[in-house]
């Protein structure tokens, strides 16, 4: 007896214990549904809450408020709460406790909830993480780092030592989550070779992962945007993955997705349709502010004018809830569109001039540029808009900003700019890129041109201000060393001061180093000399001899760009042709995976050089591609889409004209009236005079015909017949024969139709060729300029070309001069 009641005390003082070492405040804690209760427990157990008691109350508060919409978190509440100050202290006291992953969770959790970055807490959090950095596993170290990132610490050396760590580990690194925040987290400091490294791991594991979340593959796209590196292969993968996302995919996510494929420039066809038609979905659930301003920001550029017109009156039932953000952002939507409606530009510019102060410096000028490129009249809202951005250039120190403020308050009327401005602008000069540099000098062109007393010289404010954007711009060429950073100072610049002050330049410091020229760069570097239109022939032999190594290793949709100024110029040998033909190779097995508009520029820049590949042809010219050619380009941009159908009628008429085996119909008969009538008309002196010469020297104004349209929609500038002895034919009446007002005379009714002509008589055309048909350092003539004489030849014409370096020359100023000038160039070359 006396040992089963020993037995029954020890079970009563063991169940007794257990009981005892209990955690009733974290079983409390883990029993609650909302913050308040979270607070409740936090404020009844003060003196008995431990490190795990404090790391999980924080923890739970970001969890409630992360499973909460945008518009229903209450941070700003929870941080004004007593409690939330008793978590504060009792975190920063008991850091040393912390085991790795609670240290990182916690600074994690606390900044979601918006403390601030230098608040005592947090950075105890962050020095304590430095300290134990080589002791993080890979999953908290890449937690840590989005910490860094939300502290704007891309930089900084401690973000450095991670990027290190990661680039060690980076083999042993197997889930996908993991690498991409790693990825987005130090893009900042990739080196090209960790670049490479990255996106080889990265492909590799996107293969293993679950298709259905997309944001891994979104965050490698954001990877690539933050690199500015567009590899076509990894973005084809991640877009494939995302495409499969889109039924579940919000507006919001895929206003992301929309403005990362802009940056890198990856306009892909079953994306921008497959994102206009669940967008469109979304429009009857999209009834807040938050949803529809990200709705109207990725569907107004996609949408018909009838879903645009719904979207606009929507805004303008919301328009009084928008908050400053939102409102910059329907602006912005608006002005991609180039919307008209009045009333809804009334009610984003009262939202916005309540929220003025609120704006930071870069937001002020994407207001006044969106407002000014609106042509939106409100002289009061843009005197306080250049007061704004005044008082922020003058204070300002980093040279994108002082860059972008300058570019816009250009745009706006000033009687005189001050000096202080100036000063500004002039003392980040040195720390400028190229294309900073040239976007400056755009403003000051306009300063100077809109300054009272330009009429008597250039001011010496913006004298001084010039020499010195001349003075870097020389500068930063001399000591560039990596091709690859040149070409991305170069991917925007363009125009006057460009091309007059360091053109000639550039191209020197290109030579200098076309050993750098590789498969990986040569996109980037053709497409800036199409841009200027500079034909440096060792520049295009490096180009050819890479191409044709290394063919294989460009993405078949990149040999548009590397083709493009081979086409453009008119750059022409025996290498050249095999890059030609590498390149049809090349890209011909993936004709089927061409964004339909691309491929059609990729045929139309062949077609210039007398290429025309038939699978290629045909292709572009069945019933299955037009269809699919003619959906995409109701998701363009109105400029791309005008741009594309041109091509595709250039395409058309070359095929008609130079391969009429493939036959292939002329379908651009109304597309091309259409234009017609859209003509001015408009004559300009030149033509006058070359007009009144060529009937002197022909024998009369009859003889002669000025803008005439030939079949295929070609207007020759003028027109006259010689019969078989090479003598000059009258027009029947030409002499009372009136222009239209398309400023075009046709082949009779139909400009398929020719007027009969004498036997062994022709036609000549006489073609003035202005500046724009030669390379901008040479006077070879450019290839849109030959296909058109050839098309003309295949017409029956005869085509003289009077380029204007000889017409404007020394030799002929005289109209006796010209008139034999005339005279010798038609007879002899149409006897030829």
């Amino acid at each position: 007896m006396f040992r089963l009641q020993c037995v029954s005390l020890c079970l009563r003082r063991f169940l007794h214990s257990g009981t005892v070492h209990r955690d009733l405040v974290l079983e409390q804690l883990r029993a609650c549904c909302v913050e308040d209760h979270v607070f409740d427990v936090v404020g009844k157990n003060k003196a008995k809450l431990n490190v795990d008691h404090v790391s999980l109350a924080v923890g739970m508060l970001w969890k409630f408020q992360k499973e909460k919409p945008q518009l229903l978190r209450t941070v700003e509440l929870i941080k004004s709460h007593p409690q939330f100050l008793t978590l504060r202290v009792l975190a920063e006291n008991k850091i040393a406790q912390m085991d790795n992953l609670m240290l990182i969770d916690t600074l994690y959790s606390f900044l979601r909830l918006n403390v601030d970055q230098h608040d005592s807490l947090i950075q105890q959090l962050v020095s304590e993480a430095w300290m134990r950095l080589n002791k993080l596993s890979m999953p908290t170290l890449s937690k840590f780092s989005i910490c860094l990132s939300d502290q704007h610490l891309q930089h900084s050396p401690l973000m450095g030592q991670i990027a290190n760590i990661m680039a060690q580990q980076l083999s042993t690194i197997n889930d996908a989550r993991i690498l991409t925040v790693f990825m987005i987290s130090v893009s900042s400091l990739v080196s090209p070779s960790l670049r490479d490294a990255l996106i080889t791991r990265i492909d590799h594991l996107l293969d293993n992962v679950d298709p259905s979340n997309y944001n891994n593959p979104r965050r490698v796209v954001q990877f690539l945007r933050n690199i500015k590196h567009s590899h076509r292969p990894l973005l084809e993968k991640c877009n494939r993955m995302i495409l499969l996302n889109m039924p579940g995919m919000n507006a919001e996510n895929i206003s992301i997705i929309m403005g990362l494929y802009q940056s890198l420039q990856f306009n892909n066809c079953e994306f921008r349709m497959a994102a206009k038609q669940r967008l469109t979905e979304l429009i009857d659930s999209s009834t807040d502010p938050f949803s529809f301003t990200k709705l109207f920001v990725a569907l107004a550029p996609l949408a018909s004018p009838e879903i645009r017109e719904g979207l606009e009156n929507t805004a303008l039932l919301l328009a009084d809830e928008f908050n400053a953000q939102q409102a910059l952002a329907i602006a912005e939507g608006l002005e991609e569109i180039q919307s008209r409606n009045l009333s809804l530009l009334n009610k984003i510019a009262a939202v916005i001039q309540r929220n003025l102060d609120v704006y930071r410096p870069v937001e002020v000028a994407r207001i006044t540029q969106a407002l000014y490129l609106l042509q939106y009249q409100n002289p009061e809202l843009y005197t306080k808009l250049r007061m704004i951005l005044t008082n922020f250039l003058q204070v300002s120190v980093y040279p994108y900003e002082v860059t972008m403020l300058t570019r816009v308050l250009s745009l706006l009327p000033s009687p005189r700019v001050d000096e202080s401005l100036i000063a500004r602008i002039e003392a980040v000069v040195p720390q400028c890129n190229l294309s900073d540099l040239n976007t400056i000098a755009h403003a000051v062109a306009k300063w100077v041109r809109n300054d009272a007393s330009y009429r008597h010289n250039t001011p010496s404010k913006f004298v001084r201000l010039l020499q010195a954007l001349n003075r870097s711009g020389q500068e930063r060429l001399k000591t560039a060393e990596r091709l690859d950073l040149l070409l991305d100072e170069l991917k925007y610049v363009s125009g006057e001061w460009f091309e007059q002050m360091l053109l000639e330049e550039t191209m020197v410091t290109l030579k200098r180093m076309i050993d750098q020229i590789k498969w990986t760069n040569v996109p980037e570097l053709t497409l800036f000399l199409t841009r200027t239109n500079h034909l440096s022939p060792p520049l295009m032999e490096r180009i050819a001899d890479v191409v044709i190594k290394d063919i294989d290793k460009f993405h078949y949709s990149a040999t548009y760009a590397t083709l493009l100024p081979f086409s453009v110029l008119n750059y022409d040998t025996v290498k050249t042709d095999e890059m030609y033909e590498a390149c049809i190779q090349h890209f011909t097995p993936h004709i089927t995976s061409f964004d339909p508009h691309l491929l059609v520029l990729l045929a139309y820049s062949l077609a210039v050089a007398d290429c025309f590949p038939e699978e290629l042809i045909k292709e572009i010219f069945s019933i299955e591609f037009l269809g699919k050619l003619d959906s995409q380009l109701d998701t363009l941009t109105d400029a791309l889409n005008m741009r594309v159908r041109l091509r595709l009628m250039e395409l058309n008429r070359a095929v008609c004209l130079e391969c009429p085996e493939y036959q292939v119909p002329w379908f651009h008969e109304r597309y091309c009236q259409h234009f017609q009538k859209k003509g001015t008309g408009s004559i300009n002196p030149l033509q006058q005079q070359i007009h009144k010469m060529l009937g002197e020297v022909l024998g009369g104004i009859n003889y002669v015909r000025i803008a005439v349209l030939t079949p295929y929609f070609y207007t020759v500038d003028f027109e006259c017949i010689l019969d078989k002895d090479l003598k000059p034919l009258p027009y029947v009446e030409s002499s009372a024969l009136p222009i239209p007002n398309t400023g075009q005379v046709q082949w009779g009714t139909n400009s398929n139709m020719r007027d009969e002509l004498p036997p062994g008589a022709q036609r000549v055309a006489v073609d003035f060729l202005d500046s724009k048909a030669f390379c901008k350092n040479c006077r070879n003539i450019k290839g849109e300029t030959l296909m058109r004489k050839r098309h003309l030849e295949i017409l029956g014409y005869c085509v003289i070309q009077i380029p204007h370096f000889e017409w404007n020359s020394m030799e002929l100023s005289t109209p006796d001069a010209w008139k034999d000038y005339l005279k010798k160039k038609i007879f002899r070359e149409c006897s030829l």
